[in-house]
């Protein structure tokens, strides 16, 4: 993330899988979110649709790998982007963006749940619009073990 950055929200605007890699070079401990933002995020939790209650953090995805995954890094990312982008497309006002904090426990699917979060990055639409080519160029998307 060398030279000028663009801002959005105070935050840098990150527009590339490459540039998105860089940050995570300078801290690993980072994750995403689509929400309709800190502001929005600020004063509570997640809720479990399903089950109606509320989470004790937000519901985030890792983004730094796995030690166990073997593949370039921007594989991970691109997955990882991926798999709630649902979230965007259904509800616009939402959007992508990086934070760090402390995580509390897991959600129902597994995910982290953070607490004390710091907003690092907002994602552009370039970003993720690679990150759908890339996981899909890459990937056998949709697949499952009985497949």
């Amino acid at each position: 993330m060398d030279g000028e950055v663009d801002m959005i929200d105070g935050v840098p605007l990150i527009s590339s899988l490459a540039e998105l890699e860089a940050l995570l070079e300078q801290d690993a401990n980072l994750y995403v979110r689509y929400s309709e933002g800190y502001d929005a995020d600020r004063n509570g939790g997640s809720l479990d649709t399903e089950s109606g209650l509320e989470l004790p953090g937000l519901s985030v995805n890792p983004l730094h790998p796995e030690p166990w995954w073997t593949r370039p890094a921007a594989d991970w990312l691109a997955r990882q982007l991926c798999q709630y982008k649902q979230l965007q497309d259904k509800n616009p006002d939402r959007f992508a963006w990086v934070l760090r904090g402390q995580c509390v426990g897991r959600g129902p699917d597994c995910e982290p749940l953070m607490v004390h979060v710091v907003p690092v990055a907002r994602l552009a639409q370039p970003l993720l619009a690679e990150a759908e080519r890339v996981y899909h160029q890459r990937f056998d998307v949709g697949q499952g073990p009985e497949d």
